[in-house]
């Protein structure tokens, strides 16, 4: 019988391959030790991309202001809501690069440092040119990001504030009016106001703590809507003389739920990136709260609205996840996981009654962007001074950082609500601000845009939509959620 006969070495060939990574490895000539100037570059690198994706993930949110506020109002609308919030995109972007950024960030050169008390300050038109300090560690105090980075990141936040005015509105102003009004909003209010805090003016020194826009962009595009809702008036049909409520629903609840999803993944970018770098402990602290919050108001607004109205408003419980993020995005860095759950939780139940007061009042807001930014904005932040972790320590410390809180709540709300109601007259009073009856009842994606959402659908979006009183036990809206 034949034997297969394997030569010595070959036997020993398994373990030669094996040793050749560590004779390669040995025969490379030593790496050089890490320098400062290495790690900090490689740092800049990663915060770099982790704020550019943030950047990214806040640009999405507005796929979910546009799914969700199309969705909670008429067809016969879509194309208008759709055009706007394109649009405020690209407006709030622009505007944000003129002038926005200089107004918001004005520099040490104008005296805003740390312990200023400064008001306004403008650094110029535009951005600069690529200068060394730019792109390096060193810009920002060595925040982790480069100039460029920064302007990307706060153009997304200056889209955002003006976007919520946008749903507060929806179905009955003119779209050029509207437009107009968004962009002076970002050019001029949100810029200036941002600057108390974030641009180291007289609120950052009083010691208000806004870690990523409770007030300072969602109350404040909350006042902005309040405004336009007081001087737009309600729609057609909405109230009855007898001071009944008359229900109009949204005519697409899954492009609802579709928005409120996408707009809690954009919240990871706009909290998360917030941090201001890619910092692993912060930012997973971050991201935690902000979640918790979240679904802790999503179910408080489900169980408040089933005790409230009779029924398991899913609209409601929408609104309550928004409310929640809204609520915990002020002190989303100081709050604990724990406190973050009550927070988010009393955001949920503060929006349900908010929604019904605002009806009761005879304000029409089709979306609820009054209730889930204003209200709760407000809630947020004066919930950063209470339950922040050295604030719930003891009565002082809480004393402490509540009273800056309800300053800066109030300061900002005055100077917001003022300008945003002397825009909305003055444009009214000028140009004018709302669509015809007969307009407002064909639907503003013909009358404005002489096109439909959906033309394939039996008669389109252009039906005639009826006025008569929809009764409806609670005696509430059946959709309003934020957008």
């Amino acid at each position: 019988m034949y034997r297969l006969r394997i030569p010595l070495w070959m036997w020993f060939m398994p373990l030669a391959m094996m040793a050749l990574p560590a004779v390669a490895l040995a025969a490379e000539p030593a790496a050089e030790p890490l320098t400062q100037e290495s790690i900090k570059a490689v740092t800049l690198t990663a915060n770099n991309i982790w704020m550019m994706i943030c950047a990214g993930l806040v640009f999405l949110m507005h796929l979910g202001f546009a799914t969700l506020e199309s969705g909670l109002c008429r067809s016969k609308n879509t194309v208008n809501i759709l055009t706007k919030n394109v649009v405020i995109v690209a407006i709030g972007i622009l505007t944000y690069f003129i002038v926005g950024f200089n107004l918001m960030y004005p520099g040490e050169a104008l005296g805003f440092v740390e312990g200023s008390h400064k008001l306004f300050g403008f650094a110029g038109f535009g951005l600069e040119a690529p200068a060394a300090g730019d792109v390096s560690p060193a810009y920002a105090k060595g925040s982790g990001y480069t100039y460029w980075t920064d302007f990307l990141f706060q153009a997304m936040f200056a889209a955002t504030a003006a976007t919520i005015v946008s749903g507060a509105v929806a179905e009955r102003i003119k779209l050029m009016p509207f437009l107009l009004f968004s962009t002076l909003f970002v050019a001029v209010c949100y810029p200036i106001v941002g600057s108390w805090k974030w641009g180291l003016g007289w609120l950052n020194t009083m010691g208000f703590h806004d870690f990523a826009g409770s007030t300072l962009v969602h109350s404040v595009g909350g006042w902005g809507a309040l405004a336009g809702v007081i001087v737009l008036g309600p729609r057609l049909g909405k109230y009855t003389a007898d001071g009944r409520v008359n229900p109009i629903p949204g005519h697409n609840m899954p492009l609802a739920v579709i928005g409120v999803l996408l707009l809690w993944l954009g919240w990871f970018g706009f909290n998360g990136g917030s941090v201001l770098s890619g910092d692993p402990a912060q930012t997973s602290f971050v991201l935690v709260t902000t979640c918790l919050a979240a679904a802790a108001g999503g179910i408080a607004a489900l169980f408040t609205s089933y005790f409230a109205l009779g029924n398991p408003d899913l609209s409601m419980c929408l609104n309550g996840i928004l409310a929640g993020l809204v609520g915990i995005t002020a002190g989303a860095d100081v709050i604990s996981p724990n406190m973050a759950v009550l927070v988010g939780a009393i955001a949920g139940i503060i929006v349900v009654f908010s929604v019904i007061g605002l009806d009761k009042l005879r304000l029409d807001d089709p979306v609820g962007a009054v209730s889930v930014h204003l209200a709760c904005g407000i809630w947020g932040t004066l919930a950063a001074g209470i339950f922040g972790y050295d604030n719930i320590l003891s009565a002082e410390a809480t004393k402490k950082a509540f009273l800056p809180q309800l300053l800066g709540v109030a300061a900002c709300g005055a100077v917001t609500f003022a300008f945003a109601l002397a825009a909305f007259s003055a444009i009214k009073a000028t140009i004018g601000l709302r669509v015809g009856p007969d307009e407002e009842m064909e639907g503003l994606d013909i009358g404005e845009h002489g096109m439909e959402a959906y033309p394939s659908f039996g008669s389109g979006s252009m039906g005639m939509v009826s006025s008569a009183p929809v009764t409806r036990s609670a005696g509430v809206k059946a959709s309003a959620v934020t957008a």
